[in-house]
C-alpha cells in the first residue's frame, strides 16, 4: 500500500506545487523517486515527529498541502498533541501517513502495533480517518483525500485483502459491499477485509449466506450505508486489526442504534481491552487473537447459534 499511496501522490505533485512530503527519517528506500524530482517539496525532519507534525501545519498554514509520513504510532500518538492542538484545532491542510497498521510491524512488538490508532484519531474534531483495504483502493482514497482537503489519517498496511481493482465503486465517505449475502453481515477495516472474505467462502459451504462491507472510512462515517445494510441481517459482526474499544464496531454499533437497526446478534471481533504481548508476523498474530477467517466463521456460527468448530490450536514458539 506504500508504494500505492507514493505513487499516486507523486503524479499529484506533478500538478500541484504545493504538495510537501515530510518524513520521519523513515522510508528512503519507497521514497527516494519523490525525493529526487522534488526536492524542494520533500523534508526529512529526522526521528522528531512532534516537531514534523508542527512543521507540516505551519506550512500548510502558508498554502502547502502537507504529509507527514512514518510507522503508524509515530505519525499519531507520538504527537498527538500536535495534531489536536496544531492540525485539527486549525483545520490544517495535513495528513498524517502512516505506513504498518494493526500488526503489520509484529515482530517488533507493541511498541509498533498500530492496534489503539484508530479510536484515538477519530475522536479529534476535523480529522477524517481512512484505512484502505488494497495498493489500488489506497491510491483511490489518496486522490480523494487530496481532493478533499482539511486534517486526515491514511492507515496503510502491509497486507491486501485481495480484491481486484474496482476504482470506480470507491467513495471517501461511503462502505462499499464486496460481497453480497443473506443472514450474515460483516463490517471490516483495512486489509484484514480478506479474512472476512475467506471466513464468508468458508460458511458458503455450509450453507450460510455471508454479506462483506469495506468500510475504508472511519470518520466521516457511512451511518445511513452501515444501518442500511446491517437492518437486512440476522447478525452483525465488525472486524478490526485494532482494540474494540472506540474502533470500528463502536462506529457501527453507534450506527446501528441510531437508525433504531436491532440485529439479533452482534459481535466484535478485534483486540479486548489489552495490550497485545505476543510477536510474530502479521498472519500469526491474527490467528493468535482470534481474528484470520477461521475465527471469524466460528463466531458467526455461534451468533447464529449453530454448532462451533473447536478453535485450532496456536504455538505461541511458532512465533
Amino acid at each position: 500500500m506504500r508504494d500505492a499511496f507514493i505513487r499516486t501522490l507523486t503524479g499529484l505533485a506533478e500538478r500541484d506545487p504545493r504538495i510537501v512530503l515530510i518524513t520521519g527519517d523513515l522510508g528512503f528506500g519507497v521514497l527516494t523517486d519523490f525525493a529526487q524530482r522534488f526536492p524542494e517539496q520533500f523534508i526529512n525532519a529526522g526521528v522528531a515527529e512532534q516537531n514534523m507534525t508542527m512543521l507540516a501545519c505551519g506550512m500548510a498554514r502558508e498554502g502547502a498541502r502537507a504529509y507527514t509520513y512514518s510507522i503508524a504510532n509515530f505519525t499519531t500518538l507520538r504527537c498527538l498533541e500536535q495534531l489536536r492542538n496544531d492540525v485539527c484545532y486549525h483545520d490544517a491542510d495535513v495528513t498524517a501517513v502512516s505506513v504498518g497498521g494493526g500488526f503489520s510491524y509484529g515482530q517488533l512488538g507493541m511498541s509498533h502495533f498500530a492496534t489503539e490508532d484508530l479510536a484515538i484519531l477519530r475522536a479529534l474534531p476535523n480529522m477524517a480517518v481512512v484505512a484502505p483495504s488494497d495498493p489500488w483502493s489506497a491510491s483511490v482514497l489518496t486522490g480523494q483525500l487530496h481532493a478533499r482537503g482539511g486534517p486526515a489519517y491514511l492507515r496503510l498496511d502491509k497486507g491486501s485483502a485481495g480484491l481486484p481493482e474496482a476504482p470506480g465503486e470507491i467513495a471517501l465517505g461511503r462502505i462499499r459491499t464486496v460481497r453480497e449475502g443473506g443472514e450474515v453481515t460483516i463490517f471490516a477495516t483495512g486489509a484484514i477485509l480478506g479474512e472476512a472474505l475467506k471466513a464468508a467462502d468458508i460458511l458458503a459451504t455450509e450453507g450460510v449466506g455471508v454479506a462483506v462491507a469495506d468500510v475504508h472510512t472511519l470518520k466521516p462515517f457511512d451511518a445511513e450505508g452501515v444501518a442500511a445494510l446491517a437492518r437486512k441481517a440476522r447478525a452483525v459482526i465488525t472486524l478490526e486489526e485494532h482494540t474494540i474499544v472506540g474502533g470500528l464496531g463502536a462506529a457501527v454499533a453507534e450506527a446501528c442504534m441510531e437508525a433504531g437497526v436491532h440485529p439479533k446478534a452482534f459481535r466484535r471481533m478485534g483486540l479486548k481491552d489489552c495490550f497485545p504481548t505476543v510477536v510474530g508476523d502479521q498472519n500469526f498474530l491474527r490467528a493468535f487473537y482470534g481474528l484470520d477467517a477461521l475465527a471469524v466463521a466460528r463466531t458467526v456460527r455461534e451468533a447464529l447459534g449453530r454448532p462451533v468448530v473447536p478453535p485450532a490450536s496456536v504455538s505461541v514458539a511458532a512465533s
